[in-house]
């Protein structure tokens, strides 16, 4: 059995967006008890990432490493079409990961204890993303 939907996520601008619970609620709804989740953003400025869902400053911590590794401004982009942060959102989006595959168990994305799914914002300004759930199984 195959299902999917999407759903949308809004931004506040650049950070990390906890989105487990919506993905967990679709996942429900497709009553699908074994599988694998595939959830994918529809976007070149944002991607997903399965992280640390204890302590924010995890998260934190990697937004600070990413703003030294993918500056801002950087004159070495020519690309910036919608400001200063636009070529370093790509940039950190393909350094990252569009999609992530999470194995379904009794009904539930089976995570880690203290793994989270989350949307990271590499854009400054508050955006809409869209992202598909795809679950294949029983």
């Amino acid at each position: 059995m195959v299902y999917q939907c999407s759903f949308e996520v809004v931004t506040r601008g650049r950070g990390s967006y906890s989105i487990r619970e919506e993905a967990e609620r679709w996942l429900a709804e497709s009553a699908i008890k074994a599988g694998i989740g595939l959830v994918f953003v529809h976007h070149t400025s944002a991607s997903l990432i399965l992280c640390e869902n204890a302590d924010p400053e995890v998260r934190a911590d990697l937004e600070r490493f990413m703003a030294r590794l993918v500056p801002d401004g950087d004159p070495l982009f020519r690309h910036i079409d919608e400001g200063p942060d636009d070529m370093p959102a790509h940039v950190r989006s393909i350094l990252t990961s569009n999609s992530l595959s999470v194995p379904v168990t009794a009904g539930r994305f089976d995570l880690g204890v203290w793994q989270g799914i989350y949307l990271w914002e590499h854009r400054q300004a508050a955006h809409r993303r869209r992202i598909t759930l795809t679950v294949c199984g029983d």
